[in-house]
């Protein structure tokens, strides 16, 4: 596998579109059950490839990803060949962002000398996919990137 099973909830949330990958090998419902019980791991095997498949196109698509921490925000934009990195970190150690009120405190003091701000930029080398699957393994989770815009749009006014 390059990325991981999908869970069991996401499995029944993505049926009609597994049934449709099944029905891509001409496998029915029958055949299914048949091979669930007479050769499960031909059956593990079609689980991960069909998780690759999907991982594959969610992060083909990923461009925001944001992860949040005690005293750290990271907000990630990803482009073709680079991602770019907006760190804040909290200089008030008593601030929790992983709570509204750490959210709202951040609102508060977003451009005051109690909040560091970094900027940063990498290439992705040669598999942007699996270094977006990283981040996600870390804690990261995709986002519409409207901190992430917001905070670009205002640091560039």
């Amino acid at each position: 596998m390059k990325y991981a099973r999908l869970t069991k909830e996401q499995f029944e949330e993505l049926h009609p579109e597994f049934i449709n990958f099944l029905a891509t090998q001409s496998i029915d419902k029958a055949e299914w059950d048949k091979i669930k019980s007479e050769n499960p791991q031909i059956a593990e095997q079609e689980l991960d490839v069909f998780s690759d498949l999907i991982w594959e196109g969610v992060l083909t698509r990923a461009e925001y990803l944001e992860h949040f921490s005690k005293n750290h925000i990271f907000l990630f934009h990803a482009g073709d060949a680079q991602i770019k990195s907006l760190v804040l970190k909290s200089l008030d150690g008593n601030v929790d962002f992983l709570t509204k009120a750490g959210l709202q405190w951040l609102g508060d003091n977003m451009f005051t000398n109690t909040i560091e701000m970094k900027m940063g930029t990498r290439d992705f080398g040669e598999d942007r996919n699996a270094s977006i699957f990283a981040l996600i393994q870390q804690g990261a989770f995709l986002s519409d990137g409207q901190l992430y815009r917001q905070i670009i749009s205002v640091m560039n006014s």
